[in-house]
């Protein structure tokens, strides 16, 4: 006989430990599954920094609308990672398209408050507040979409 009760109880100790490990270190951050998008995942980190860096506090109306027009740029490669990955939904082109017009009331209420010489115009204080609104509505969307598991058992190749 090759192996007794006691070399089972071993094997059975190992897969025990084995399986338990799996399970600790299988949720931390490295182990993130392939699904997991991560070019997608620093976009979206940088794009929230800066947001909050631009726009939080103690930023002026016209501060965090110049901090807003330099996040065109990321959100486009945000969005072109979605379309590449083919992740998107209803919800995040109503967010695309919500930021969209939000841009456009803020560019025209800018030039209101140009032509006013008022920096602190109230519809262009709340057009940039909108804005930036509808930013992290579309960021939240997107983070949504690149961490939702794939259809399937998401362990189908890319």
């Amino acid at each position: 006989m090759c192996g007794g009760p006691g070399t089972t109880r071993a094997a059975a100790a190992l897969v025990a430990c084995t399986a338990f490990t799996a399970l600790v270190t299988g949720c931390s951050d490295d182990t993130a599954p392939h699904w997991g998008y991560p070019e997608l995942a620093t976009t979206l980190t940088s794009l929230s920094r800066a947001l909050d860096e631009g726009c939080g506090g103690t930023a002026t109306p016209a501060g965090c609308a110049a901090k807003l027009d330099g996040l065109t740029v990321p959100m486009e490669r945000a969005f072109a990672e979605v379309l590449d990955h083919k992740l998107l939904d209803v919800a995040t082109v109503t967010a695309m398209n919500d930021l969209d017009r939000a841009r456009e009331l803020r560019l025209a209420a800018a030039k209101e408050a140009r032509a006013r010489q008022e920096p602190d115009h109230p519809p262009f204080r709340q057009a940039v507040a909108a804005e930036k609104l509808a930013y992290q509505r579309l960021i939240t969307e997107l983070e949504r979409l690149r961490t939702a598991p794939p259809p399937g058992d998401g362990n189908d190749p890319l």
